[in-house]
């Protein structure tokens, strides 16, 4: 009987062990749903070398996949340490020695400071035809004089002091520089990678990064997947298994995606959807450093008279235009500074028909006689549609002229904006840092951004000189009277509105996203609740 007893108590523990194991494990094994985070980017981008690009749909994805010396605060905005986590600075501003992380590209190079150097000197390099190199150009003593040409290298104030401290020599003592760091301008890139694979180096077979993200896939024209990079110095902060970047230019499949739930981030709402998407919780509206503007091929006739560009600006009602046009709570704008801390930005040419009809006769075209018909380009979407349509109708019936509206793709009309290949074109500018500076550098002479031609003397002397200068009200009053010149006198551009951020995304399902006057979302800090 004790050993039936026995053999029996040994049965039900054997069973108690071997039979409920199974379950315990498959519930402990069982694999996490993987996180997917999809976003409608807007458009196909022109590359993922951050050396050749310019626009917003790139610069998210640059995020993801490279990280420079600096990087931004997901709630502010504000540049936060990146590939650099320390910094020291001279007493006159002008040099900063910048101290890296030692750590490592997506394949496990090191990055060390020559790398710094050597990728700076790969977006300056005449040859390499960088958009954006007049930006760094702005910042980096020696970098002008290398990229057009004058110079060699060796005048770029970038020096490896060791392996892991960079120095960085400045034009002058310039209080922006280090909100200006994270852009892509200034990235750090594989130059191992491109020396192998030259402009192959960004496929997925190829690439190589060093981003909270790598890229996984790229099928043009429909997707491009990025999933964790391992080597990230700060991997443990990522959440995310895969970003998914939907190309799509039409805001209406796009929102309706986001509708349908096929999508996790619409970054704006068509013109005709804003009136219910306001009354959705998902719906998230902000003011935004940024102006939409028309920019003027100034060196065309007939608008090279500066008497035809105020026309234009004065002849059209910018209210009636955001209160029931792009009704997203836009701003009315007469200035390309948006409002901004601490300096006093300029009245500009307002609205006033009667005037503007003045100075279009007083050109040689009273009442539009004899005036061309000419072009408004913008690049493909609803919105920049109706906008040109509003204001083709304003100048036909203020002015008494006519013009065409030109639609073109994204990278086209890109190349055609470059290139000054338009009469009168569809821009928009988002401040690359908080500072006024990042809304009138890109026009001084010569400048690649500046594809209306747009030159004045004064106006270069005024830009230069406010870089050279200490923060504070002086050099507020020189940004302030450059952008008198640029606007009220010359009209170089026609500020049409200041943006707002018209995003959709459900923060009850999302954690880590915050609005911000900058639109920048690095999604490292993103997660599912």
């Amino acid at each position: 009987m004790k050993k039936l007893l026995i053999l029996l108590v040994a049965t039900l523990v054997a069973f108690a062990f071997f039979g409920c194991q199974p379950e315990e494990v498959a519930e402990e094994e069982a694999p996490a749903e993987p996180v997917e985070f999809i976003l409608v980017n807007g458009t196909e981008p022109e590359t993922l070398d951050p050396h050749l690009i310019s626009g917003v749909p790139e610069h998210r994805i640059y995020m993801e996949i490279f990280e420079g010396l600096m990087t931004y605060d997901p709630e502010t905005a504000e540049p936060v340490p990146g590939l650099a986590e320390s910094w020291e600075v001279s007493e006159d501003g002008t040099v900063y020695t910048f101290h890296l992380r030692e750590t490592t590209w997506s394949d496990g190079v090191p990055i060390t400071a020559q790398t710094v150097v050597d990728s700076w000197l790969r977006m300056l390099d005449p040859e390499t035809a960088a958009p954006y190199a007049w930006f760094p150009n702005m910042f980096i003593k020696g970098a002008q004089e290398y990229n057009s040409g004058e110079a060699g290298p060796e005048v770029v104030g970038v020096e490896a002091v060791d392996d892991y401290t960079f120095r960085l020599e400045l034009v002058g003592p310039l209080p922006y520089v280090l909100g200006a760091l994270p852009h892509y301008s200034f990235a750090v890139v594989p130059m191992h990678a491109i020396e192998k694979y030259g402009k192959e180096w960004t496929s997925p077979a190829n690439f190589v990064g060093n981003g909270p993200f790598t890229l996984e896939t790229w099928q043009p024209q429909q997707q491009i997947t990025v999933v964790p990079n391992e080597t990230y110095w700060d991997a443990e902060t990522v959440s995310l298994d895969r970003i998914t970047f939907l190309p799509i230019d039409d805001n209406n499949t796009g929102y309706n995606m986001f509708l349908n739930d096929e999508a996790d981030w619409m970054t704006t709402v068509p013109l005709d959807q804003m009136d219910q998407a306001k009354m959705r919780d998902d719906y998230h509206n902000a003011p935004y450093l940024g102006t939409y503007y028309y920019t003027i091929q100034t060196e065309k006739d007939p608008f090279d008279d500066a008497r035809v560009r105020k026309a234009l600006a004065m002849a059209f009602d910018r209210e009636t235009l955001v209160e029931n046009i792009t009704k997203g709570g836009q701003i009315p704008a007469y200035s390309m500074v948006p409002d901004m801390a601490g300096y006093p930005g300029i009245e500009g040419n307002k609205m006033d028909v009667e005037r503007a009809q003045e100075l279009l006769a007083e050109a040689g075209y009273p009442g539009g006689e004899g005036f061309p018909t000419f072009e408004i380009l913008y690049n493909t979407s609803e919105s920049h549609k109706k906008i040109a349509e509003y204001i083709q109708e304003q100048w036909r019936d203020n002015l008494g002229i006519d013009c065409e509206l030109i639609n073109q793709e994204w990278s086209t009309y890109l190349a055609s904006r470059r290139a000054g290949d338009f009469q009168i074109a569809r821009a928009g500018w988002i401040g690359d840092y908080q500072d006024p500076n990042t809304f009138l550098d890109m026009f001084v002479t010569g400048g690649a951004m500046n594809g209306g031609r747009y030159s004045n003397a004064e106006y270069d002397r005024l830009i230069n000189e406010a870089a050279r200068m200490p923060a504070g009200e002086k050099r507020f009053e020189a940004l302030q009277k450059a952008e008198e010149i640029f606007i009220t006198q010359d009209q170089g551009v026609i500020p049409v509105y200041f943006y707002t951020t018209n995003n959709m995304i459900d923060l009850s399902e999302w954690g880590g996203w915050y609005v911000n006057t900058m639109d920048y979302h690095p999604l490292k800090y993103v997660y599912k609740k």
